[in-house]
């Protein structure tokens, strides 16, 4: 890895490290640094160019550089981007979400998703009275849901605990357990796999069951299983939802929303941004939203998506020394590996050839990408893996 200069760890984004998506650093056949993103291709420092699926880590899904999207953008740069009062194109924004994602009656919108899911936890206490949080995946740094990081208060992490994903009788005993003092369960509805129905269920049940407010965290799977998400999908809907990643096509922009009683807490307390309310990222995200309704969008992530998978449990056969599973769903999916010195020679060779992808959770399809750019890259794929030893 270069050095990191001004830059702590190399980048403010840690899942952007070489070391994260390679699992080496220092050699100068793999890239490390962007200049431009079009389509499903991006080019780094060199001008090297790549078929990529990280995707932003999932933040894009119409492909970089959508023109609606941008065009939609560059009308509100010239507009101000951002002044003393609201602007016209927040609530516009909250009126076509709630249109289209019916159980999203009353929505804030923040930047990211850490900030998203940490208000949606805000309201759920507010609402409750109470503090406890059980939790399923992956909801950002912020101090609430890490339960082991260093530098995070001891009666801060005493306050959260996790629920084991898809296991329904651990989970119904753990809420059952946290009783009256459970303000929220925040889930990601897919976690490698996907959820079973019953689990499902057993959360909406359960959390009604404790007078607790059920959050599903939608920012992967919202704008791409779905338009809303994995509730959308599998018709099970929680309380309140966060939305973020895909929802402006990379445009920085997340939301919380949900039942309008709950959502009414949020004017209780303090959940404010300076730039929540620039226009950029929200003219962006409603160009987005109507992107993914004209092309069909969430179709086609589906159909390119099961080429993929399809593909990547046929390369699995091939080598099962090298590649012990095929995990995630058609929109989202990866590879699981015998060893770790195996994902990082996969990530690295598939590089070194022009094809950027992930060789951990998740790899992700785009509007851009199209069956003959899947092809290309299961041939890719096929010739890394048949090199190993």
């Amino acid at each position: 890895m270069g050095t990191d200069w001004r830059v702590p760890g190399f980048t403010s984004t840690g899942s952007k490290r070489p070391e994260a998506l390679f699992g080496e650093s220092g050699d100068p056949a793999l890239p490390e640094r962007l200049v431009r993103a079009q389509g499903a291709r991006v080019w780094d420092e060199r001008g090297r160019e790549y078929v990529d699926y990280v995707m932003a880590l999932g933040a894009v899904a119409l492909g970089y550089g959508h023109p609606a999207v941008n065009h939609a953008a560059e009308q509100a740069i010239a507009a101000g981007v951002v002044g003393p009062l609201p602007p016209v194109e927040e609530e516009a924004l909250a009126e076509a979400l709630a249109q289209r994602i019916s159980w999203l009656e009353r929505v804030r919108f923040l930047k990211t998703g850490a900030e998203a899911v940490a208000a949606a936890v805000r309201v759920a206490r507010l609402a409750t009275g109470r503090e406890r949080v059980l939790g399923c995946g992956y909801h950002g740094w912020l101090d609430w849901c890490q339960g082991s990081a260093e530098g995070v208060p001891a009666a801060v992490q005493a306050l959260y605990a996790e629920l084991p994903f898809n296991d329904v009788p651990r989970t119904r005993e753990m809420i059952r357990d946290a009783g009256k003092q459970l303000a929220a369960v925040v889930v990601e509805p897919l976690v490698v796999t996907e959820p079973s129905r019953e689990w499902l269920d057993v959360l909406r049940a359960e959390a009604t069951r404790a007078g607790a407010v059920l959050v599903f965290d939608e920012i992967k799977t919202a704008f791409r299983l779905a338009v809303g998400g994995a509730a959308e999908r599998w018709g099970v809907h929680p309380d309140l939802v966060v939305l973020g990643k895909a929802l402006a096509n990379g445009f920085p922009l997340a939301a919380v929303g949900g039942r309008a009683d709950l959502m009414r807490e949020a004017t209780r307390t303090w959940i404010s941004s300076t730039l929540a309310t620039e226009s950029v990222a929200l003219v962006a995200a409603r160009a987005t939203l109507e992107v993914f309704e004209t092309a069909q969008v969430c179709a086609h992530l589906h159909q390119v998506g099961t080429r993929l998978l399809h593909g990547l449990h046929r390369l699995q056969r091939l080598r099962p020394d090298v590649v012990t599973g095929v995990s995630g769903v058609a929109e989202m999916c990866f590879l699981q590996f015998a060893a770790e010195e195996r994902s990082r020679a996969v990530a690295a060779g598939c590089a070194r050839r022009g094809l950027l992808f992930k060789r951990t959770a998740y790899n992700f399809v785009s509007l851009a990408h199209d069956a003959a750019t899947i092809d290309r890259t299961l041939a890719i794929l096929e010739e890394v893996l048949t090199g190993l030893e």
